[in-house]
């Protein structure tokens, strides 16, 4: 008796939220799309008026309108799909791509999409290949900081210096945030008006922020997530017996590495 094909929906959301050996290897697929789309993206300020770039722009609008599309249809729930940030984030990006004359201030939010690689379980499979497994915290916090830096650099060159050279103006705002956030204050470059005092403030407040999230997780000890059954205490230190906080007796998992 021959089985019956498993219906699309249920295809498309074992791919996307599985770890059998077909589904990492198409979220590994998306992965490398997804990093060849968001170089696209940082590299849009030195290609963009060359003939191709119009070509490349409405190509990866189709990508990403259809993935929007397929998660749609892996997720089950239209509510539970449309209550994720990502999701309006990738319609708005979509939106950029369609209308590039128009939205083209609002370009820079498609760095944010370096989010979305974070988040496929592919990415913590590749980790725990590689040996970083301890080191998520780390490496999350980097993300966040790498996100934000190309964020905040995306949002000054298109409001401040999207009028000089493509390439000239893109690191003039990349060297603009990188001295901002760390403090440095050199002063060569500074922001004009009070729209650009506001955005240095923003941006020193919440950079040094992440900054400092970034030390905190590279010096304190390692700990895994596991809730406590008791109190609900979800960080442990990774051979702990007893939690901390209630001295309920934890079964943490170990893989005996």
């Amino acid at each position: 008796m021959t089985s019956r094909p498993l219906p699309l929906r249920l295809r498309l959301a074992r791919l996307y939220n599985g770890q059998g050996l077909a589904a990492i290897r198409f979220q590994f697929a998306l992965m490398v799309i997804d990093l060849a789309i968001i170089a696209f993206f940082l590299a849009g300020p030195y290609l963009r008026d060359r003939p191709s770039y119009l070509v490349l722009d409405y190509l990866i609008a189709a990508w990403i309108a259809l993935e929007l599309v397929a998660q749609g249809a892996a997720s089950g729930s239209v509510r539970r799909y449309f209550s994720r940030p990502m999701t309006w984030l990738d319609i708005f990006v979509l939106a950029t791509l369609l209308f590039p004359q128009w939205l083209f201030n609002f370009a820079f939010l498609r760095v944010a999409r370096i989010w979305a690689v974070a988040q496929r379980p592919v990415f913590k499979l590749m980790l725990r290949r590689l040996g970083l497994r301890e080191q998520g915290d780390v490496v999350t916090a980097f993300i966040n900081l790498f996100v934000f830096l190309f964020l905040v650099t995306g949002f000054v060159y298109t409001f401040f210096f999207y009028a000089e050279d493509a390439g000239t103006g893109f690191i003039d705002a990349l060297y603009f945030t990188v001295a901002t956030v760390t403090t440095t204050g050199f002063g060569d470059i500074t922001l004009p008006g009070t729209f650009g005092k506001l955005t240095s403030i923003v941006t020193m407040i919440i950079g040094i922020s992440l900054f400092v999230r970034l030390a905190q997780a590279i010096v304190r000890p390692y700990k895994v997530t596991f809730p406590c059954p008791e109190c609900g205490l979800q960080r442990h230190d990774a051979d702990a017996v007893h939690c901390k906080a209630c001295g309920h007796v934890l079964n943490i998992p170990d893989e005996g590495a």
